[in-house]
């Protein structure tokens, strides 16, 4: 039989069994391995409000607390909200993680091929 990818689309391996998570956007059960899981790090308030609490503020250098949490989709949810996107047969091929863009200044580090 055809395979379309080679982890049959979850990281399971040898376990027989994993949880059931509930999709964040559509709350659809998708097991964990198979979600699509992003960590979301932001400012508790956006840059107009911080530069307001800045000149209202008391205190000279206070830094705004940030917002940690987990993001996880099912598959359909993920395609549907450009959070990853269809590849072609030869891009499923390509297993190196994304380039990361941390600084606008800066160029793109080149992932690491294995």
């Amino acid at each position: 039989m055809t395979v379309k990818r080679r982890n049959h689309g979850r990281a399971k391996k040898g376990r027989g069994h994993v949880k059931f998570i509930r999709c964040d956007n559509c709350y659809q059960a998708c097991p964990k391995d198979k979600a699509i899981k992003r960590f979301n790090v932001r400012n508790m308030i956006e840059a107009a409000a911080k530069r307001d609490m800045a000149e209202a503020s008391v205190y000279d250098a206070y830094d705004v607390p940030k917002v940690y949490y987990k993001q996880q989709h099912c598959v359909g949810c993920a395609i549907h909200g450009r959070i990853v996107r269809v590849r072609s047969r030869d891009g499923r091929r390509n297993r190196a993680p994304p380039p990361r863009f941390r600084d606008a200044n800066k160029k793109p580090s080149a992932p690491i091929a294995a």
